[in-house]
């Protein structure tokens, strides 16, 4: 039985066919609060067999067609109400959200009305693709449909827990595959909640299930998988890596990665609103403590400009309020994990040591908390080729480095093993547009502050190099939970 829908006593357990079920593993993994270091709860460590059993009901149920084979008005009515469902438990996601991973009940970025927003997307777009027919000879009516892959696996990551869960679920599901969901041991609560959700829907059980677990036993387990059809992976490059080596060493399932990211902000001295980009710098570096892949942690500011920006991003960091994450009037809470934390500190730690210059911050804030907080960092005189311009983070520690011209401008921002997100600052046109033929990663060219929707949830996203592989979001990410079926027609 499920407990009752997004409520901070909801169970963590394998959620296979519409119903919770017992975990085949013996072990636990502690859940802890990181606004305070306290645990409070546990959840199962997972095994290959909650997998297997997950796995072989999305299978069954893919096969008997109750949601493959669903007219899309269906499709479309069941995501719609779903959307309206986590709208409504948006409060409660949020919250539980907080007291997973620290990402503040206030800061309204990838939370839960986001994600029912993104769902309502997916709704809407379930009969919005179409095939191709080709031109052929008279005897023959050449055609390519598009059909959902099958068993899908998603694994996501702890950073935006609602929101990745639903960037997942709502093309998966809107192509009419069946979902198997992997979240993250430290934030798997809200991914229970939305199984529960999905069948207030009237979405048919067995079409989402969710094995929280380990990445060593439940994420490898799903990587292994012959049955599983397609893999959507959200998360570091390292364990991105080994999602398609499990492919490639099991049924060659196809893998969709978005992983690390160490995204550029370029500033141009040609006239630009510092004022403007100061608040959007440090916005973005302060959004979830600096967690998120496409974050702008390295800032590339033309040489004479500087000074007076770095005077603007210092203020801007100061005016915070840092606390627990499941206050209201928090604006920055903690990082996720004493883990994570530990692994920012050192990577401050050791950027003097490199020959950073240590601006502002640069150490752990309310430890009488018994909280992970990191006080927001500014290191300037930063070396490209350092281990803090090069390495992914994921804190909020920013990378200062200047440059003289274009040219050198792009060798640095592409430098990197990445190539997620590029932001681009400069009142000239063709200087962004130059800057977008350089830079191989995508790329926002601002004039100004960016405000409104822009493309909204229309947009697509592919990443470049070691950020990951496939295409995300808007209706090309839908195409990527469906196959291209060639249907070739010989006739008198």
């Amino acid at each position: 039985m499920l407990s009752e829908p997004c409520s901070a006593q909801q169970r963590v357990a394998p959620f296979i066919e519409g119903a919770l079920v017992e975990s085949q593993s013996d072990s636990v993994f502690e859940s802890i609060n990181p606004s305070t270091g306290q645990a409070f709860s546990t959840i199962p460590a997972g095994c290959r067999e909650d997998v297997d059993r997950a796995v072989a009901v999305a299978a069954r149920v893919f096969g008997d067609g109750r949601w493959s084979d669903a007219a899309p008005s269906v499709k479309k009515d069941r995501l719609h109400e779903l959307a309206d469902l986590i709208e409504e438990a948006g409060g409660a996601l949020d919250a539980l959200d907080a007291g997973d991973m620290g990402k503040p009940v206030g800061e309204t970025f990838g939370n839960a009305k986001s994600a029912a927003g993104l769902m309502r997307f997916y709704a809407e777009a379930v009969d919005k693709l179409s095939g191709d027919v080709y031109t052929s000879d008279k005897s023959s009516f050449v055609t390519q449909r598009r059909v959902p892959r099958g068993v899908v696996a998603a694994v996501v990551p702890w950073n935006f827990p609602t929101y990745n869960a639903v960037l997942k679920l709502a093309p998966a599901l809107a192509a009419g595959n069946c979902v198997v969901l992997k979240p993250s041991e430290l934030s798997s609560r809200s991914a229970m909640c939305i199984a529960g959700l999905a069948m207030r829907a009237g979405i048919p059980p067995g079409v989402v299930n969710v094995v929280p677990g380990l990445g060593e036993t439940v994420g490898q387990a799903l990587g292994l998988h012959p049955n599983v059809d397609m893999l959507t992976f959200t998360g570091s490059t390292q364990v991105g890596k080994l999602m398609l080596r499990y492919a490639g060493e099991s049924n060659m399932k196809v893998v969709m990665t978005e992983c690390g990211g160490k995204s550029p902000h370029i500033v141009f001295d040609d006239g630009m609103d510092l004022d403007a980009v100061g608040e959007a710098v440090a916005g973005m570096l302060l959004i979830n403590q600096g967690q998120l892949c496409s974050v702008g942690s390295r800032l590339l500011v033309q040489r004479a400009a500087e000074s007076a920006l770095l005077e603007r991003v210092s203020a801007c960091m100061k005016r915070i309020k840092i606390g627990d994450a499941l206050d209201a009037s928090t604006t920055f809470g903690p990082v996720v994990s004493a883990r994570q934390c530990s692994r920012i500190m050192h990577y401050i730690e050791t950027a003097e040591a490199e020959g950073a210059r240590l601006l502002t911050g640069g150490g752990r804030v309310l430890r009488e908390t018994g909280g992970y907080f990191v006080a927001p960092t500014i290191f300037h005189k930063v070396s490209p080729t350092s281990r803090i311009a090069q390495e992914e983070i994921f804190g909020p520690v920013l990378s200062v480095m200047t440059f003289d011209d274009e040219a050198e401008a792009i060798r640095i921002a592409n430098s990197t093993a990445y190539g997620l997100a590029t932001y681009v600052w400069t009142a000239n046109l063709s200087t962004g547009l130059r800057m977008a033929r350089g830079v191989r990663s995508s790329v926002w060219v601002n004039a100004v502050r960016p405000a409104g929707e822009g493309a909204g949830h229309a947009a697509s996203f592919e990443p470049a190099a070691q950020s990951g592989l496939g295409t995300e979001g808007g209706l090309a990410g839908m195409e990527s939970y469906l196959r291209r079926q060639l249907v070739w027609i010989n006739h008198a």
